[in-house]
């Protein structure tokens, strides 16, 4: 009830709030990928009503990835023309898209987040605002928005809220910012947490009106509603703050609305108190290690018949590219790519672990000609197809009903065979081997470092994926509705029996198997693999490790996590850097 009770609040608050938004709801969408779109004459009068802010999973094209584009007609009044002019244009806010966009207004582009394959980048948790310049805009006619979409796998489409088109500058005139005093918003050692915010005004009129904060935990419950009155004088800025007393460690959601008669705006950001201190119920399973154990042997019956075929194409003159086969679990056949400096000597070795979808290649591994680098595509992925292949979507439930069938049992043993083969080269330094990857690859990581004990020396997880399930499935919406979709179409299965078959692949409870030292990433605004389950995970690691809190980051960190990966490595690895 709480929860309801501060989104119906919050939706008349801002129902309520002058606004000068000149979009309406009623987009047009289509599937399919045709350039043409963009063009003002086009008739979309046959596509399909989008529900805009909604994945279009949602609303007629369930399990749909690839292009889809949505279109807007929209008539600007000239009486906004002048205004415009002197802010320099309007300004396209699209919120979230998952995963790439190119946007454009009157068939020029206006904006680009994300790059589609074969380089494919995600950018779905980067919101979209976009310029949107004067001479583009056709006054007191019809402007077509044109977006066009590409989504890998998941959900897909514009996904954010507060979609808009405004004048230029009411925005940029008031700025709102969190001033936590750690910058990466993590509090320890303190009974209350302030929650300070610059307010900035640019513009020459006084801002008169209330700050109020809504705190929510990451179960969306809601903890505290504190209001403020504030007065911000013209171009000027002041520092306003509100305490949290006495909260339990855990993450907090926070939505700042500004409301006066000038200006009303709102922010959201994210902070975490006590990340080491957050607890997780234990739900291992008391035949964990027999179950695992079982797979071991398995696995040790299964000729690897390793292949190794050099490409020159991908072969420099310090290293050497080779196209790995072997088999698996199951005798399944997958691949990966290998990096060997050309000369002679044993080196430390890195394994790069995959991301959900991906598909491993040469260009992502560990760049170092005095590194051995390994990136293995498991099965279902990249170049390990062959034999099994459910897709995306599909993957995260397949035979989910039969824990000794299910798909990641294969995928956490394909991840050991790669440490076996590693470990039969002889120019591999046995101890000196580091496993790395981003999400998926972060759960694989840290598998790999419990499932191969003290072969793996390092590991390094960003974001990692497949932790703390009963939880999981409260604060992130996918997958979780793919895990728990599996027991509703199986009911005699159930949510239990879903359940009961994850807690065995629960990365927290293979946690403590562990003895490699571990760095761990962690996206504070992450809504696919949230700080929740990333600590779960990381709290029950009795080793040396640490953790990097990215404020503002989502489930993508940014670059500096690789630079931070990389000194982890070289520095527990004994690798000497280059000058």
């Amino acid at each position: 009830m709480k929860k309801l009770l501060l989104f119906v609040f919050v939706s008349i608050v801002y129902a309520q709030l002058p606004s000068q938004n000149l979009l309406s709801s009623d987009w047009k969408f289509s599937i399919g990928d045709d350039m043409s779109w963009t063009r003002s004459d086009f008739d979309d009068s046959h596509w399909a009503n989008a529900r805009i802010g909604e994945a279009w999973e949602k609303w007629g094209f369930a399990k749909y990835d690839g292009f889809g584009w949505y279109r807007k007609t929209v008539v600007i009044p000239s009486k906004f023309k002048k205004e415009a002019e002197r802010k320099g244009g309007l300004l396209l806010n699209l919120g979230k898209i998952d995963d790439v966009d190119f946007t454009y207004f009157n068939g020029s582009l206006v904006g680009q987040e994300g790059e589609i394959p074969p380089h494919f980048v995600t950018k779905y948790d980067a919101d979209r605002n976009y310029i949107i310049p004067l001479n583009l805009i056709l006054w007191d006619q019809p402007n077509i928005i044109a977006v066009r979409v590409y989504d890998e796998a998941g959900n897909g489409g514009i996904i954010g809220e507060d979609i808009s088109l405004s004048v230029r500058g009411a925005v940029e005139m008031f700025r709102i910012i969190p001033m936590f005093h750690t910058k990466n918003r993590v509090a320890t050692g303190v009974s209350s947490v302030d929650m300070p915010l610059e307010v900035q005004n640019m513009s020459t009129t006084p801002i008169v009106g209330t700050l109020k904060y809504y705190v929510l935990s990451d179960f969306f419950d809601t903890i505290a509603v504190k209001e403020i009155p504030i007065k911000v004088l013209p171009k000027t800025k002041h520092i306003f703050s509100s305490k949290l007393e006495h909260p339990t460690p855990g993450v907090y959601l926070v939505m700042a609305v500004v409301t006066s008669e000038q200006v009303n705006k709102k922010i959201k950001f994210n902070f975490i108190y006590e990340p080491e201190k957050m607890r997780s119920k234990d739900d291992t399973p008391s035949d964990m290690k027999e179950f695992w154990n079982r797979a071991h042997k398995e696995l040790a019956a299964v000729d690897p018949q390793y292949k190794m075929t050099k490409v020159d194409s991908l072969s420099s003159t310090s290293r050497d590219c080779y196209l790995v086969e072997m088999r698996s679990l199951g005798n399944v056949l997958i691949r990966g790519w290998l990096l060997k400096p050309k000369k002679t000597g044993k080196f430390p070795t890195v394994l790069t672990v995959q991301g959900y979808a991906t598909n491993v290649i040469p260009e992502w591994l560990f760049q170092d000609d005095n590194v051995i680098s390994f990136g293995l595509n498991i099965r279902g992925h990249g170049n390990s197809k062959d034999n099994v292949n459910p897709g995306f979507p599909g993957f995260l439930s397949y035979q989910l009903g039969d824990k000794e069938q299910f798909i990641y049992r294969g995928a956490y043993m394909d991840c050991v065979r790669a440490v076996d083969f590693l470990c039969s080269l002889p120019e591999v330094d046995t101890t000196k081997i580091a496993v790395e990857g981003g999400s998926q690859g972060g759960a694989l990581s840290f598998a790999t470092a419990a499932l191969c004990g003290n072969r793996i020396k390092v590991a390094v997880p960003s974001v990692p994926f497949m932790s703390d399930f009963k939880e999981y499935v409260k604060v992130a919406p996918w997958p979780g509705n793919e895990w728990l979709g599996y027991g509703k179409d199986h009911p005699l299965y159930g949510e239990v029996g879903v359940l009961n078959t994850l807690s065995y692949f629960d990365i927290k409870n293979l946690a403590p198997w562990i003895s490699a030292k571990v760095l761990m990433g962690v996206g504070l605004i992450d809504v696919t693999c949230p700080p929740r389950i990333n600590f779960a995970a990381y709290n029950k690691l009795n080793v040396e490790k640490q953790y990097i809190v990215f404020p503002d980051a989502g489930h993508q960190l940014p670059v500096d996590f690789n630079g931070n990966k990389q000194q982890f490595i070289r520095e527990k690895l004994g690798i000497a850097t280059h000058k």
